[in-house]
């Protein structure tokens, strides 16, 4: 098939490149604009562009995807089939009607449960315990499309959003070229829009961790939320005041306590116990602002904590 694919993170970069070793044909690859990032808004291009670039594709980067120039671009490159993981744009009804087999989107979670912009990360923060990866034929609704083919994958306590979607990558590359090939024969099944979910996009202010929370979810989303945005909490400690502490990796401690949520309950050469509103929580990995990222120990031989807080 001559395949247009659309992608922009790096969650789309094995798809791409499962397609350009396939015996498929990769006519053009669009992905965002480059951004300007960082502290010094430095134009950067994306990892789907970056290898398209290195693999020597075509890169198309459209403001809007569906404007009547790129319509026409689209229509020139005679597209059998175009594919969609984590472009970032809507695709309009022209869009999605001109390939002889319509649009497929690789979408990260078990439609269709988590529609929308960040199901890797709400599955975790609801503590899912199941999630995979859904090939939809898509159409003009918010990943309402039916489903051609789905896999399902496990979430372990330990998985991070970075973990996850790393290995989703990989299953979704795997199960779109199944889809690819058996395309013709594939039976289309109507999503239970009943039970949909929505995955609205990850904002910094949810990083906020609130210790009234329980251990549990206040690491569920300390998972969820790394590698971005990072969950955090005021510190205050012997050597300043109400620093942000943000927490890259916890432990939940099966045991209770009735001291206040954000409470230091023991802070030594080994652990840092934190008192939440329901079980303790064991940090392992922390951040303090300005400095670079720390295991336990060496943040403990440098400072003591006095108390965490919510403000």
């Amino acid at each position: 098939m001559r395949i247009i694919f659309a992608g922009t993170p790096e969650f789309a970069v094995a798809a791409l490149s499962k397609i350009h070793n396939s015996n498929h044909q990769v006519v053009a690859v669009y992905c965002q604009p480059d951004r300007p990032k960082g502290r010094g808004k430095i134009l950067t291009s994306c990892a789907v562009k970056n290898f398209a670039i290195e693999n020597e594709l075509e890169v198309i980067q459209p403001e809007n995807f569906s404007s009547d120039q790129n319509l026409k671009k689209l229509s020139s490159l005679k597209p059998d089939l175009i594919v969609v993981a984590a472009y970032g744009q809507i695709l309009s009804k022209e869009v999605l009607d001109l390939p002889k087999f319509g649009c497929l989107n690789i979408h990260a979670s078990l439609l269709p449960r988590w529609r929308g912009a960040a199901p890797i990360e709400r599955a975790i923060h609801a503590g899912d315990k199941e999630t995979g990866i859904s090939i939809m034929q898509m159409n003009e609704g918010l990943d309402t499309g039916d489903i051609l083919l789905t896999k399902k994958h496990s979430i372990s306590n330990f998985e991070t959003s970075g973990s996850l979607t790393e290995s989703l990558s990989i299953l979704g590359a795997e199960l779109l070229i199944d889809a690819i090939d058996q395309l013709p024969n594939l039976n289309p099944k109507i999503q239970e829009h009943s039970n949909a979910t929505y995955a609205k996009k990850i904002l910094k202010a949810e990083a906020r961790i609130d210790w009234n929370q329980s251990a549990e979810n206040i690491n569920q989303m300390i998972r969820a939320f790394n590698p971005r945005p990072i969950a955090q909490s005021n510190a205050e400690a012997m050597e300043f005041k109400d620093k942000v502490l943000r927490i890259i990796e916890a432990e939940v401690i099966p045991s209770q306590t009735s001291k206040p949520p954000g409470t230091i309950i023991e802070q030594n050469k080994e652990v840092c116990h934190i008192a939440t509103g329901a079980g303790i929580l064991s940090l392992k990995r922390v951040q303090l602002a300005g400095k670079k990222v720390a295991q336990i120990k060496d943040f403990n031989n440098a400072y003591q904590l006095l108390k965490l807080s919510n403000s």
